[in-house]
């Protein structure tokens, strides 16, 4: 049996690598994906697809025309490496990757440490 792969440090805020070790090679963590580009934090909307949730990112807008702010929404579509063990409710931090299936563009990094729990 080989090695363990070492564990990569992805240098984000707020965020632990996880504990368990996996060998898929989409992981950010384990693997081969990269992450780059935004990184986002939302709150998981639905977790019942196998390796894919449902992230809601919210954000405020300024609206120029009534010199006001209004709250917005997202749904985000991300990648849950089996290693990292999430459920609806949390929060967690996702990050921009290459594409990984028509609507999949983000992973899933980790919980925060205000949603750990």
């Amino acid at each position: 049996m080989p090695a363990p792969k070492p564990l990569k440090n992805l240098k984000i805020p707020g965020v632990k690598p996880p504990e368990r070790m996996c060998e898929d090679p989409q992981c950010p963590w384990h693997g081969h994906l990269r992450v780059r580009g935004v990184l986002l934090e939302g709150v998981v909307e639905k977790y019942r697809a196998r390796k894919m949730a449902v992230i809601r990112h919210d954000y405020i807008y300024y609206v120029k025309k009534y010199k006001r702010y209004e709250r917005r929404s997202n749904l985000i579509h991300a990648y849950v490496p089996p290693c990292i063990d999430i459920k609806e409710g949390d929060k967690v931090v996702i990050g921009e990757t290459r594409p990984l299936a028509k609507t999949v563009k983000f992973v899933v990094l980790g919980k925060t440490e205000a949603g750990a729990g």
